[in-house]
């Protein structure tokens, strides 16, 4: 088996996301598991890239890496979190876990193992940021309102939940 530099930068790509996913369930501080996950939405740019999906990838970015990090982060330095500490699982209750995720990523590779696709001629490289314009704005521009509509209404439901915290505090004082 050669090594490709493709399959090597896959390898390295695929490393990060994974020690960023477990570090991000395994830290202790949330500022740490935020930047555990943003080297996650990185890595997954990156493979992303390796696909020929530049779009993709700039869009995970720009509004994962971006955009929905600072506003997770926003969340969290703007609540106020009452320290009720949790006692730590057993060791039966990590064993269960371990045995769920080692089932799952068992499940997963036979599923993949024969899965068998049939070879279609394809144009994927080309053109694919136009591709993408194409088929979110002609075919499926119902779901794409659809979604800028729900984004709203959940931005208005915060908003309100937001001022509902605000006036419960000004009259608890």
């Amino acid at each position: 088996m050669t090594f490709s530099g493709e399959l090597l930068a896959f390898l390295c790509l695929a490393l990060v996301a994974v020690i960023g996913g477990v570090l991000l369930l395994n830290l202790t501080k949330v500022v740490h598991m935020v930047v555990a996950l943003v080297f996650t939405f990185i890595s997954l740019a990156g493979i992303y890239v390796l696909l020929s999906a530049e779009f993709v990838a700039v869009v995970q970015v720009l509004i994962y890496s971006g955009a929905i990090t600072i506003i997770m982060l926003f969340g969290i330095m703007l609540t106020r979190h009452n320290d009720t500490s949790e006692p730590k699982g057993g060791a039966l209750k990590k064993i269960f876990l371990f045995l769920g995720v080692l089932g799952f990523g068992v499940a997963v590779y036979i599923g993949i193992y024969n899965l068998d696709f049939n070879p279609q001629a394809t144009t994927l490289h080309e053109n694919n940021t136009e591709q993408i314009g194409m088929a979110l704005y002609s075919k499926y521009i119902i779901p794409f309102e659809l979604t800028s509509v729900l984004l709203l209404v959940a931005l208005i439901g915060a908003i309100i939940l937001a001022k509902n915290d605000n006036k419960k505090e000004a009259d608890k004082e």
